[in-house]
């Protein structure tokens, strides 16, 4: 478990109100933590507190996750997720940054290292190039009408929807295991703990908006993200596991896009590289970013 606990401080994008976590040592250059879907800014403490002493860390809560506000629309959209990255970046004032980011976050972060170069020092991203170029020729095969009735079917589906509550931390604990059978005890429970939302009768829900489940009815095409990641001046390191279930960008043609990109692959790793083979992870991420 992290010794130290981070400043929780928050800033505004777009009226909505977002938190973040500030590890201290505001003289460093900025490093900025940026987590998956349905994650939190807290999963990064351990990432956090190893590189505390280099960096000025700060790790901020996607909008409708943890401490932020959800979106009064409960839309999702990257755009979105970008236009609060820049936000944030605007907020903290301190260029350039840089970055280590999972997920949606290295979706976020790739795109806004597209649209902002001179900005970004440099990027990890771990399984962060969002849909396969096979995912995304199978939904451009489908007619567009059954794609906009099933964005609307699954909104109209989200907006019933409440966080499913867990009696108590021990069974959000569980849930947590189930999803994720690479974490530790110690990392289950920390996860766990800064991750939920306490009710008045003790049960407790995962800190999220059911609608991040949603895939934006409208994104940018493969040919259109290759173009934007071609736009990214600094190196780039791309981390997966082989037990995740990402498509190998080597492979598929995506990491040819970059200018200067790395491809690492990690045994014994699923999705979240950076829980299940951490030590392994950070010895590669602190290399590449010192």
């Amino acid at each position: 478990m992290p010794a130290a606990s981070p400043e929780i401080r928050r800033f505004t994008s777009q009226r909505l109100s977002l938190a973040y976590a500030d590890w201290g040592n505001r003289d460093a250059p900025l490093l900025v933590l940026v987590h998956g879907g349905r994650d939190h800014k807290r999963s990064w403490d351990w990432t956090a507190e190893a590189l505390r002493n280099d960096f000025h860390v700060v790790a901020p809560d996607l909008r409708g996750h943890g401490e932020s506000d959800w979106s009064s629309d409960g839309d999702y959209a990257p755009s979105d997720h970008v236009l609060d990255l820049a936000a944030l970046m605007r907020h903290l004032g301190k260029d350039p940054a840089t970055f280590i980011a999972h997920s949606l976050g290295g979706m976020i972060t790739l795109r806004y290292a597209g649209l902002y170069p001179e900005r970004v020092r440099k990027v990890v991203a771990i399984e962060g190039l969002g849909m396969s170029p096979r995912m995304m020729a199978e939904r451009r095969t489908k007619p567009v009408d059954e794609v906009l009735r099933g964005w609307v079917e699954q909104k109209l589906a989200n907006a019933g929807k409440t966080p499913r509550r867990y009696p108590d931390l021990a069974a959000a604990e569980a849930r947590m295991r189930e999803a994720n059978p690479h974490l530790s005890g110690e990392q289950a429970a920390h996860l766990t703990r800064c991750g939920v939302r306490r009710h008045e009768d003790g049960s407790v829900s995962f800190a999220y908006d059911p609608g991040v489940f949603s895939f934006p009815v409208l994104d940018l095409s493969l040919d259109e993200l290759k173009a934007l990641w071609a736009r990214i001046a600094c190196p780039v390191l791309l981390l997966y596991g082989k037990d995740g279930t990402a498509s190998n960008p080597l492979e598929d043609g995506r990491a040819a896009a970059f200018r200067n990109a790395d491809v690492r692959y990690f045994d014994g790793a699923g999705h979240w590289l950076h829980h299940d083979r951490f030590e392994m992870f950070l010895a590669a991420a602190r290399e590449f970013v010192r």
